[in-house]
């Protein structure tokens, strides 16, 4: 069969889908990664994360069963947290779905009774083939207030060593060069394992995979941080200097009230202590804005702590109360109206950032990672940019460049938020 696969939400998701392909393919289908393919089968997997995730991912269901009524697939079957969430209600809701699947029901969508998402040893790439994701663990154990993760999820279960180092080693084998770590908590991967914090043992092993050039971090947690793996980042060239932190706020009694169980102390001795441990680097965050507990001042301090770090990187999201978590019972005092007028001035605070910084790279040659080329540009990566999600450089030159080849690149433009450079060949 010809299987269209189409993902919505993280790259968490996306590594999900890559994995279900494999198993697909292992049985002689065809997969595809396509928005509007004609197809025996179409699988969308789903986030159900935020309420604008969760409509995303019903407007998709209802587009593609009005193709399936028009004859462009034979069948539409809905997987992901969605699904796993409101399995009962979709069913009900929509009855011309050929099937929602939880998690544990994926062998009998894919007919592979031996499947397991999290074991599988094989993944079919759905990015460019020079970067990919290694998603470490699957779960969570924290439990804030506004997340129904661990709920949808479950607890942590973290990948072995042994099962990464080999999964790293097979993505280097189909000419992947930049490992982008991610999980719902990447600095808890192995807790429940060893039953202590052993990133940093993992990233130095991961060093030693021949062909990774690029190794990237993503969702890592504040509380509790393993500075370890900072040593680890500065002693080895592989490494991006470059950190995702989502924080969510920097208000005492926010935090409290997020169940995030940290201090604005803290987290600002954290923040200064990862700069002068990594000098350079690149910290991306990202906050959520009109929680329950959130009023004006609460607001404003946040606002203090965006200009205060100057982070380089940062994304902000508008709170929705999620049935089954804690903060369901606090209700949604601030207006829709009111969320989005801190979501802006957040934003235009970070436009300004984001543009300074941008300026100072002017003058400066950055090793440049080519994603691939549009409107007579090559687009590529700094290390300091993670794709989908960051700035782009934008690139001039008489010759061709290789699309996921390394080049240097001399910066002679900024704006807000991409970089503009000539290559030096």
């Amino acid at each position: 069969m010809i299987i269209n696969i189409i993902t919505l939400g993280c790259s968490k998701n996306s590594v999900d889908s890559e994995v279900i392909a494999s198993a697909y393919q292992s049985l002689g289908h065809e997969v595809h990664f396509e928005s509007n393919l004609d197809s025996d089968i179409v699988v969308i997997n789903t986030c159900s994360f935020i309420r604008d995730a969760k409509e995303e991912s019903i407007e998709e269901i209802f587009l593609q069963t009005e193709r399936k009524a028009l004859g462009h697939n034979q069948g539409v079957h809905v997987v992901g947290c969605l699904a796993q969430r409101y399995k009962k209600e979709l069913r009900e809701a929509m009855p011309e779905v050929d099937g929602f699947y939880s998690f544990d029901e994926l062998p009998q969508l894919i007919q592979k009774q031996d499947f397991d998402l999290l074991t599988y040893p094989e993944r079919s790439l759905s990015t460019p083939s020079h970067y990919a994701y290694l998603k470490v663990s699957e779960g969570c154990d924290r439990q804030c207030a506004f997340c129904a993760i661990p709920n949808i999820r479950g607890k942590q279960i973290s990948k072995t060593e042994e099962f990464l180092l080999r999964e790293a080693a097979l993505l280097a084998e189909k000419g992947v060069k930049e490992l982008i770590l991610i999980a719902q908590d990447l600095t808890n991967w192995g807790v429940d394992i060893t039953k202590q914090k052993n990133l940093d043992k993992l990233l130095r092993h991961l060093t030693d995979v021949k062909g990774i050039e690029w190794i990237r971090l993503h969702y890592a947690y504040p509380n509790n941080f393993p500075y370890p793996i900072l040593d680890v980042m500065r002693e080895y060239s592989q490494f991006c200097k470059y950190l995702d932190m989502p924080l969510q706020h920097i208000n005492e009694k926010v935090l409290m009230s997020m169940n995030r169980s940290s201090t604005p102390e803290k987290m600002y001795k954290l923040l200064y202590t990862i700069r002068e441990k990594v000098p350079g680097i690149a910290l991306r965050t990202t906050l959520l804005s009109g929680f329950p507990s959130e009023g004006k001042k609460e607001h404003l301090e946040l606002l203090r702590f965006v200009e205060d770090i100057c982070f380089d990187r940062l994304g902000v999201f508008a709170y929705s109360p999620e049935e089954g978590t804690p903060a369901f019972a606090l209700g949604d005092p601030v207006k829709e109206k009111e969320k989005k007028k801190r979501v802006a001035e957040i934003m235009q605070l970070q436009e300004s950032i984001s543009l300074k910084l941008n300026k100072e790279k002017v003058g400066k040659t950055l090793k440049i990672i080519i994603d691939n080329e549009e409107d007579g540009f090559y687009i590529g990566r700094s290390e300091f940019d993670s794709p989908e999600v960051d700035n782009t450089v934008l690139i001039t030159t008489d010759k061709p460049l290789l699309i996921g080849n390394f080049y240097n690149v001399l910066i002679d433009r900024a704006d807000h938020y991409d970089l503009y450079g000539t290559v030096k060949l």
